[in-house]
């Protein structure tokens, strides 16, 4: 009988939790074969450092809470470990935490970054000889993993942003005759439009928010734009527009470039919203508004999709189930059987198959004019953001718990990452 690790990675969501409740309550079932499982503090890094809650001393009743709980409830990192010979002296030391805590399982849950760190622990488990199973748990609100049908996360941030643009659109065409002609709504998304594609859905008749997308897969031409943008003002009285924050001008560079990196390498943007209203402004003079959904759409639990919560628990569940059948270094998926009605299944894929690869919105999804989504699009994302799974209320607000967490006793020298 031994011991697992699982951590969170990456930026967090709404339904993160629910894989953490998912696998929390599968392991608990099997006892005799997972004495415990050891959570690391603040992702991977509490690994490398040794900061380690025992999950042992929560109730049934405080895992259960985390179904309903928004954010990462042991805290998340960024922080992408490099190549097996650059950084031996990290692998090494991860294996002398996971050995001195007989820890045979490691459970990584987090997007494409967070994959290849899996495979990488489980490639050099496998060359020091030291048992360890290495199950990768999807999550990202990108939705961008290759092989699954969709990510965990990715289906309530659909759910908000296409509330939202609704909402928003209902405002702003009470008051175009007098006042806002034009609204415009930053979505995350750095190279892959699913996101942005989702606020469509909130488009089911013609001249209905949002007017416009803008994607990262397609190259802005400012005079199309602004054309578009003008004959939507002539012909419905407002426009709304939707921005994905990974959106290039012609020549290949992001609009909101803000000259700087994140901890991962990537370029870190800055806000394409007001960029895109002042482009609107300057142009053709219409009075605007803008607003910018940040962590908001990723850490809205209260209106999160019912799909999006069950399929963030069954994949927790099921690493669980993958890692005590025997297999190692793959990541459980979600398979879509059907559209209508939607049916879907788990699968399985290896862990090399999707680390570090973006699956970027399929031409066919997005309309000709590259303004809107097609029906093929839609037919993809509606299933995604369908049912209501409301938390628990409490004096008028949901009632999210915070664990009563304990770090386990080090055994090893301190460690500088």
């Amino acid at each position: 009988m031994a011991n697992a690790f699982y951590a969170q990675s990456g930026g967090v969501t709404a339904v993160i939790n629910a894989s953490a409740c998912g696998l929390l309550e599968t392991a608990r079932k099997h006892k005799d074969k997972i004495q415990n499982v050891l959570v690391g503090r603040n992702g991977i890094v509490g690994a490398l450092t040794e900061d380690l809650y025992n999950t042992n001393l929560l109730t049934d009743a405080e895992i259960a809470a985390l179904r309903y709980t928004p954010g990462g409830a042991f805290g998340s990192c960024r922080y992408k470990l490099k190549g097996l010979e650059e950084n031996k002296v990290q692998y090494e030391r991860l294996l002398d935490v996971f050995k001195v805590h007989d820890i045979q399982y490691f459970f990584y849950n987090g997007g494409g970054d967070s994959q290849d760190t899996a495979n990488k622990v489980a490639q050099m488990a496998a060359k020091e000889g030291y048992p360890l199973t290495c199950i990768g748990i999807p999550k990202t609100i990108d939705n961008d993993l290759p092989v699954t049908d969709n990510c965990p996360g990715f289906g309530s941030v659909a759910k908000y942003v296409a509330v939202s643009i609704r909402e928003a659109g209902l405002d702003i065409a009470s008051m175009a005759e007098t006042s806002t002609k034009v609204f415009v709504m930053e979505v995350m998304g750095r190279h892959a439009g699913w996101i942005a594609a989702a606020a469509g859905l909130a488009s089911e008749y013609t001249g209905e928010p949002p007017h416009i997308i803008l994607f990262p897969e397609i190259p802005l031409n400012q005079a199309t734009f602004l054309a578009e943008v003008d004959r939507c003002v002539k012909t419905y009285g407002y426009c709304t527009v939707v921005v994905s924050e990974g959106v290039k001008d012609e020549a290949g560079k992001f609009v909101a470039d803000a000259g700087l990196k994140d901890a991962f390498g990537h370029t870190q943007l800055g806000g394409v919203a007001p960029v895109i209203a002042q482009l609107i402004k300057s142009n053709l003079g219409y009075k605007y508004h803008w607003a910018v959904c940040d962590y908001l759409q990723r850490s809205a639990r209260h209106i999160a999709s019912k799909v999006d919560v069950e399929q963030a628990y069954e994949l927790g569940k099921a690493a669980v189930e993958f890692a005590l059948a025997g297999k190692n270094a793959v990541m459980p998926t979600i398979v879509r059987e059907s559209n209508n009605p939607y049916r879907w299944k788990i699968g399985e894929t290896t862990l090399a198959s999707v680390a570090n690869i973006e699956q970027k919105m399929p031409r066919h999804y997005i309309s000709e004019n590259g303004f809107g989504i097609t029906s093929a699009g839609r037919d993809y994302l509606q299933p995604l953001i369908m049912g209501e799974d409301y938390p628990p209320y409490k004096n008028g607000l949901p009632a999210y718990i915070t664990l009563r967490l304990e770090l386990i006793t080090k055994k090893l020298g301190t460690f500088d990452i």
